[in-house]
């Protein structure tokens, strides 16, 4: 436990990382048919209109993964220090970012973009935390 005193500000990176993909992941299985009407309709008029399905089911795949790795890694780094998956989980969480940045700038959802541009800061200090 002595680990939270070590890594505070990289377990609160996790928590918030790990609430936002989760929470995603798990919003986009429950309710699939809801979120895939919503992004169609979203990329009606993007080149990306017509793999809609594959592209959620890969952003849903990113997120999960993201998340197991994070959930792991957050029990790694808090009852040992170690570092290693959590990284991998935010690296993946950042990936994942720059997947949806396109996907919103191919969209001209130029708002959408820029609230973008907060969850990648946060993600890109975890990295930055995690790899020292």
């Amino acid at each position: 436990m002595e680990a939270i005193q070590n890594y505070p500000t990289e377990i609160l990176i996790l928590l918030f990382l790990i609430v936002t993909f989760l929470q995603s992941g798990i919003d986009k299985i429950t309710d699939w048919s809801g979120n895939l009407s919503f992004i169609k309709e979203h990329f009606s008029n993007s080149p990306l209109k017509n793999k809609v399905p594959l592209l959620l089911g890969t952003i849903l795949l990113l997120e999960v993964t993201a998340s197991l790795f994070m959930l792991f890694g957050l029990y790694q780094l808090t009852f040992s220090g170690v570092k290693s998956a959590a990284l991998i989980g935010v690296e993946i969480s950042a990936l994942t970012l720059i997947f949806l940045l396109i996907g919103q700038r191919l969209a001209k959802d130029y708002a959408g973009a820029m609230t973008l541009a907060v969850y990648f800061a946060t993600t890109i200090f975890g990295v930055y935390l995690l790899s020292k």
